[in-house]
């Protein structure tokens, strides 16, 4: 059993499609760093796990009940990365159509910016109009799931493909990298190929932990299965499917200021109606939803919780449920330092290249410990 994870979206305004009427920031607003890091540090000062971006080419409020667009959810994840200490960063990041040699890096740097705190979403949707903004051929469900497995083992063996002691900054030589700790990957599919290593260093964390949606087909290589239902049918077969926790994503409104949720709810749908989607959803008081959660510790390993107006429905969360749930011993907040896999309870992550001898290594019979000098040799 993993620990029990709760994580927050922190998408433009809230999940309801009239959220940013309640924001208080105008909508060019939300498209800001300053937005990104208010929101970010919001919920890291609240406890969460980890803060997640969601993403997709599709511009959201272009039916004109939004702020018309989105900012690229890793680039927010990167900039939110040194203004946190503690929260885990994961943005949405297609893996359908778009060049893994260019996730690889993109997540790596991400995660060197967060000292070991990021992680991803491998989004395996099939969407046409994804397919033509990359200028891609478009594929179906099946030939998606199977290339985001693909472009999910690259990116692996390219975050791989750097020892972890490949950096030497030899000032003597002026040698940054020892050559024989970096190896060429050479996959080749079907699909795409991608030969040679990364062009940055191995990321704090090794491997990035992978989130995957169950609902649109599970890549090989995910750790963390976002689901839509607790039910133990649902474990079981994200677990078959290679998945080592399973998270439930849940949208949530709450009452506030006295107002009942319902009341807060039907007034937004005024505007806009929220319809009801694949992902559940709790709308009703604070003491309720602590009540949930806690209920699903043991039935998933954590819920991505979608607010329904973040500027209200994340502090709702944070000042009146997550402190319920911790003094229960049913979760426990990241600290300062911890990396997102530790959090996680995924194991350490092992280079699929340490085990291979080094020709200065092996001819002079030291280990790997062997000094700068010596290496620089």
């Amino acid at each position: 059993m993993l620990p029990f994870a709760i994580a927050i979206d922190l998408d433009g305004a809230g999940a309801h499609p009239a959220a940013h009427t309640r924001s208080t920031e105008p909508p060019p607003a939300l498209l800001t760093g300053r937005r990104i890091a208010d929101t970010v540090r919001a919920a890291e000062r609240a406890g969460f796990t980890a803060a997640t971006f969601e993403d997709a080419v599709t511009r959201p409020g272009a039916d004109g009940t939004g702020p018309g667009g989105r900012l690229d959810a890793v680039q927010r994840a990167a900039f939110a990365a040194p203004l946190t200490s503690s929260i885990g960063l994961v943005p949405t990041v297609g893996a359908v159509y778009t060049e893994p040699f260019h996730v690889s890096t993109q997540l790596a740097t991400a995660d060197l910016a967060s000292a070991g705190r990021t992680g991803w979403i491998a989004d395996t949707d099939a969407d046409p109009a994804a397919a033509r903004a990359y200028g891609r051929r478009p594929v179906d469900g099946a030939e998606a799931v199977a290339t985001a497995t693909d472009a999910v083992e690259v990116v692996r063996r390219l975050w791989d493909s750097w020892e972890d002691d490949a950096v030497i900054r030899d000032t003597t030589t002026w040698r940054y990298i020892d050559r024989d700790r970096v190896h060429p990957i050479g996959f080749s599919s079907s699909r795409f190929g991608v030969a040679g290593p990364s062009i940055i260093p191995r990321p704090p964390q090794g491997q990035l932990p992978v989130f995957a949606r169950l609902a649109a087909g599970l890549p090989e290589g995910t750790d963390i299965a976002l689901v839509t239902s607790s039910a133990s049918a649902t474990r079981c077969l994200a677990t078959a499917a290679g998945a080592a926790g399973v998270w439930l994503e849940l949208e949530v409104a709450l009452d506030r200021a006295g107002v009942p949720a319902v009341r807060r709810v039907a007034d937004l749908d005024e505007r806009a109606p929220w319809t009801p989607g694949t992902r559940g959803r709790y709308v009703g008081d604070a003491a309720g939803l602590t009540t949930l959660l806690g209920d699903l510790v043991g039935q998933v390993d954590g819920v991505r919780l979608f607010p329904a107006v973040l500027d209200e429905d994340l502090d709702e969360v944070g000042r009146a449920v997550l402190p319920e749930l911790r003094r229960a011993g049913r979760f426990r907040s990241p600290r300062a330092g911890d990396r997102l896999r530790d959090v996680l309870g995924l194991p350490p992550a092992h280079n699929r290249y340490t085990h291979a001898p080094h020709p200065h290594t092996a001819a002079s019979g030291h280990d790997a410990t062997t000094s700068l000098q010596e290496v620089s040799a």
